[in-house]
């Protein structure tokens, strides 16, 4: 059989290769990350209909101190410290008092008005944050999250080469390049059902992919150290990047509470009433919160975007700290609290933030679905059902047109010649996504010297179809 020449450019028989190996890869996890990311945009309103049994109080009555019901909220987790306390969605709302015990924390609900606690939540295991660890590390840590950012960074690759074979070049009409034919054959209606979608839904997936990656452990470390090096100096950033950065604040916060917290201004240990039975050192700590009721009635008449957060200092003369954590994250609002007064001393709105943060911000909040309500959310579900459809879709034409015995990868017809441009645009995507660039040496090194020498290995993959 004779050699046919090298091609002068990428033509579509090795763009179809590159796509068909990475859409096997990535496929799997496309329909992960469709389900997990789908239940994580609605996970709001899931929570919600959790808490209905806890939302409708009744507002007969004066409100408790909310030292009151820190304290009864640290008696539920006996030496627990405060982290937070949440101020109350509604006047028929409870508070939610999260507190830290030995790396854990907890949500706790509290009346308050009558200081019963309603629920506790261990807050690892609530929707959005089992979900997110769902969605980004599979479970499993670092490694997890080191995997999904290697499936998005090829996702991105099966995207692009899907665009490139989609191209209308040769097409007479829009059918079959914006709307599927539905009666001609079941092989062009696999076909357009897989390219149409593609062709709806790759933007909003690439939008997805890349403002995702800020959160993947090596990406987003990797972002954090350029920006460290083009600042001189670190830089505090309003996301977090693995589940272990979160552990690894709140082991910070558990040895700064370790500290001398009677030297922390603010922190009246005077004795006060305690309306709760339970007797416990927890309880005589928690007179050292005195100074939040002064927080609260700075912060609760600000209108910041729910959840509002109150926290204590995190070391000894430190101050007070305030802040909207909604995940509508242009709407976050930063707040420096005197520890004794209760004064404002700083307010950090995100339109001050690095204009960096402000577009990372931005598409976090697109990514979750919060940045415009429901019709954000609904996007989303529009973009994860039409990754599901390319996924299966492309499963269903692999398996009609699998030979027996072999992968069915199509087969080269000639060897590609890199231009500058190619290997340029390579190096480019390499760079910008370490994991798809190292892979891709792994890769080619794998098959010119190991699977090229080992004939079964290399039929099966469809590798001796040409001469090197």
């Amino acid at each position: 059989m004779p050699t046919a020449p090298a091609s002068k450019g990428l033509d579509h028989r090795t763009v179809w290769r590159w796509h068909f190996y990475a859409g096997l890869f990535c496929i799997p996890f496309v329909l992960w990350l469709s389900v997990t990311g789908t239940i994580f945009l609605f996970h709001p309103q899931i929570q919600q209909w959790l808490d209905r049994p806890y939302d409708h109080l009744s507002t007969i009555g004066p409100e408790a101190s909310v030292n009151s019901q820190v304290r009864a909220a640290l008696a539920t987790i006996p030496g627990s410290r405060l982290h937070a306390y949440q101020l109350p969605f509604t006047p028929h709302s409870p508070a939610q008092v999260l507190v830290d015990k030995d790396l854990h924390e907890f949500r706790i609900y509290v009346n308050p008005r009558t200081l019963q606690v309603l629920k506790t939540d261990d807050e690892d295991k609530r929707i959005d944050n089992l979900v997110s660890r769902l969605h980004g590390e599979l479970l499993i840590g670092r490694y997890g999250s080191w995997i999904v950012e290697l499936a998005a960074s090829w996702a991105v690759v099966m995207i692009l080469t899907g665009l490139f074979l989609w191209w209308p070049s040769n097409a007479s009409g829009l059918a079959g390049v914006l709307y599927p034919r539905l009666h001609q054959g079941q092989r062009i209606f696999w076909r357009d059902i897989h390219a149409v979608t593609g062709i709806y839904v790759s933007f909003f997936a690439l939008f997805l992919l890349f403002t995702g990656l800020p959160w993947a452990k090596s990406w987003g470390a990797y972002l954090k150290a350029a920006r460290h090096l083009s600042n001189g100096h670190a830089v505090k950033q309003d996301w977090t990047t693995s589940s272990t950065d979160i552990i690894a604040t709140r082991a910070l916060q558990t040895s700064n509470s370790d500290s001398d917290m009677s030297s922390m201004p603010g922190m009246d240990m005077r004795e006060t009433p305690t309306p709760v039975s339970h007797h416990d050192s927890s309880l005589a700590a928690a007179d050292v919160y005195l100074a939040i009721d002064r927080m609260v009635v700075t912060v609760a008449p600000l209108g910041l975007a729910n959840p509002v957060l109150v926290s204590p200092p995190t070391k000894p003369s430190g101050n007070w700290t305030a802040k909207s954590d909604t995940r509508d994250r242009p709407l976050r609002v930063e707040l420096t609290l005197d520890p004794t007064t209760g004064a404002i001393l700083k307010r950090t709105d995100f339109r001050a933030k690095p204009w960096l943060d402000r577009i990372i911000g931005t598409g976090i909040a697109a990514h979750e679905g919060q940045l415009f309500g429901l019709a954000n959310q609904m996007l989303g579900l529009f973009t994860t059902a039409g990754l599901v459809t390319l996924s299966l879709s492309g499963l269903v034409m692999w398996r009609r047109r699998k030979p027996e015995g072999v992968l069915g990868a199509p087969a080269p017809i000639r060897r590609v010649r890199f231009s500058a441009g190619l290997i340029a645009l390579l190096i480019a995507f390499g760079l910008y996504f370490p994991f798809l660039g190292g892979s891709m040496i792994l890769v080619a090194l794998t098959e010119r010297f190991l699977l090229r020498r080992v004939p079964a290995a290399q039929r099966w993959l469809g590798l001796n179809t040409i001469q090197a």
